[in-house]
């Protein structure tokens, strides 16, 4: 086993959701054994932007479903799609 990093998009459900406070909300919802590397925005149309968030998480079981589920708990957010997984040297 070992550790690997994820990019999750979220998705918000307007382009009026605050993002800033959706960063804040998205940085205190990460679970436990997930550490949170970076997020950045991502431009998609008409004023929506998308967040992709860099997680590094443990390989084993699971892998990125605890950090998708506490995502998708998050209000604001409409989707959350795993974008890519890369294993760390």
């Amino acid at each position: 086993m070992g550790e690997v990093v994820a990019t999750i998009k979220l998705m918000p459900e307007s382009p009026e959701v605050d993002l800033a406070q959706l960063k804040e909300t998205v940085e205190q919802s990460i679970p436990e054994g997930t550490e949170l590397h970076k997020i950045e925005e991502e431009p998609i149309a008409f004023g929506l932007v998308a967040l992709n968030v860099m997680v590094v998480v443990d390989d084993g079981e699971g892998g990125t479903e605890n950090a998708e589920e506490a995502f998708n708990q998050i209000d604001d957010v409409a989707s959350v799609e795993v974008l890519d997984v890369r294993r760390l040297m």
